[in-house]
């Protein structure tokens, strides 16, 4: 039951059971659509990747961390609203996340990872908790992201 938890968990997280995967959701992503912001948001597309990678990092902080301090909330968790990404920067932002992903599933493959075993920083909570937060997260932001590329018809052709 452990090995198959584990694995349902890495699943999630990694966007399995969203359909289709961050990687999927970027991809192809039109450098002219990266700063845009789309009708009646107050954030861009590259904002809303960079805040699925801050707060990814900062659970991933808080399981790896005994001496983890808290950022700021919500400032520490969203780039500045005018802040803008070249296309270079959309695809750091994406790898960072990916690899704060894949060092996240790293921790819950390893059979001497404790699921349930209380954090030393934050006793009230587990890896399991903190790893379901973040898929949950992830998943939501994922399909905000991609209506936000339907919205703003930056799919392409594959989608129409």
């Amino acid at each position: 039951m452990d090995d198959r938890l584990r694995r349902q968990l890495v699943h999630g997280l990694r966007g399995g059971d969203a359909h289709q995967d961050w990687e999927e959701a970027a991809a192809d992503f039109p450098d002219w659509a990266i700063n845009a912001r789309p009708p009646n948001v107050a954030y861009t597309p590259w904002h809303l990747l960079e805040h699925v990678r801050l707060t990814q990092r900062d659970i991933l902080d808080y399981i790896r961390e005994p001496a983890y301090v808290a950022p700021d909330w919500p400032a520490d968790y969203w780039p500045d609203p005018s802040a803008t990404a070249t296309a270079e920067g959309f695809a750091a932002s994406l790898a960072a996340f990916v690899a704060d992903r894949e060092a996240l599933a790293a921790i819950i493959l390893d059979p001497a990872t404790d699921l349930q075993a209380p954090l030393l920083n934050g006793p009230q909570h587990t890896v399991l908790r903190e790893v379901r937060i973040v898929a949950n997260h992830n998943s939501y932001h994922l399909g905000e992201f991609g209506i936000l590329r339907q919205v703003m018809g930056s799919w392409g052709r594959q989608h129409t």
